[in-house]
């Protein structure tokens, strides 16, 4: 068991032999496309026997994955699980917002919404990270799930997501693979996802074991095309709402004001650098014409 990298490394290093293989298996195959690693795929491809089974597991199926599946395999047979149709205990809900306001939204969303646990997804693993640090500040027990995090790390925030000690976790689409929680009552689409797979992938960790859940998406103008093409795989609109008292007009930040760095107060402790003496002196400043070959840089100096 390997990531793509690491197994290359061991076959270059001639310290693994994979000539007598019999069963290959490509995990999270949308993600390693997504992630740069098919060259490597290939690569790993032409160490192993021709004469073989391969499996490739996906949540999702876009066309590229697909198109790898007809390269690398022989007559395969496609299981699909609840890969079209969503959970029909979920309801869904878009909430329209300016980039620079999602977050003090999604603040307001959680403060008037009664909710059990709930797993947010953004787009990157830097928002995720500021964003768990920016909820647990605000008074909530919450905890991020993302790409820099150690293994034990990781363990810990899952670990804790499940006990219930945390109420909230923040994660990546790619981090959150594996969690399998029952009792999320919310899942926050914080950035839309690039497809509606992933959006449909996403929303199903809610709503399970027959009980009801709700999927809100922060939305943008940027954002509806996907909109569309979500709504259309749903087979209806998802109905657009927004917060009483909330204030949407807010404008954002200048960029020369968000990213400016505040000018630097004066240190009292610091003391002042030292200035040359003042003798009243003019100094007489030679110039050294070049140094003799052999000639000691101590030469004049008396002993």
């Amino acid at each position: 068991m390997a990531c793509p990298g690491r197994l290359l490394d061991h076959i270059s290093q001639g310290t693994i032999d994979l000539s007598h293989l019999e069963l290959l298996v490509l995990d999270e195959a949308d993600q390693m496309f997504d992630m740069g690693f098919l060259p490597d795929i290939r690569r790993i491809l032409k160490h192993l026997p021709s004469q073989r089974q391969t499996m490739l597991f996906s949540a999702t199926m876009p066309a590229e994955i697909r198109g790898l599946a007809r390269e690398i395999l022989r007559d395969p047979v496609t299981v699909q699980v609840d890969t079209v149709a969503p959970a029909a205990t979920v309801s869904h809900a878009l909430y329209p917002v300016a980039q620079h306001l999602k977050t003090p939204l999604m603040m307001q969303l959680l403060k008037h919404t009664d909710t059990e646990s709930v797993l947010i997804f953004t787009r990157t693993k830097h928002r995720a990270k500021r964003l768990g640090e920016q909820l647990e500040k605000a008074g909530y027990t919450a905890a991020s799930l993302q790409g820099n995090l150690s293994q034990n790390r990781r363990q810990a925030a899952m670990e804790g997501f499940r006990s219930g000690a945390f109420q909230i976790l923040v994660a990546t689409d790619i981090a959150a693979r594996g969690i399998d929680v029952s009792q999320v009552s919310h899942v926050i689409n914080y950035d839309i996802p690039d497809t509606t797979e992933a959006y449909i992938h996403r929303i199903g960790r809610t709503g399970r074991a027959a009980k009801s859940g709700d999927a809100f998406t922060l939305v943008t103008d940027e954002d509806g095309a996907m909109v569309r093409a979500i709504e259309k795989t749903l087979g209806t609109a998802i109905e657009r709402r927004t917060i009483a008292g909330f204030d949407y007009t807010v404008p954002a930040p200048r960029k020369d004001d968000e990213f400016a760095r505040p000018p630097r107060q004066p240190n009292p402790r610091r003391k002042p650098a030292a200035q040359p003496a003042k003798t009243g002196h003019p100094v007489d400043v030679k110039k050294r014409g070049p140094r003799p070959a052999g000639a000691s840089s101590h030469a004049g100096r008396a002993r």
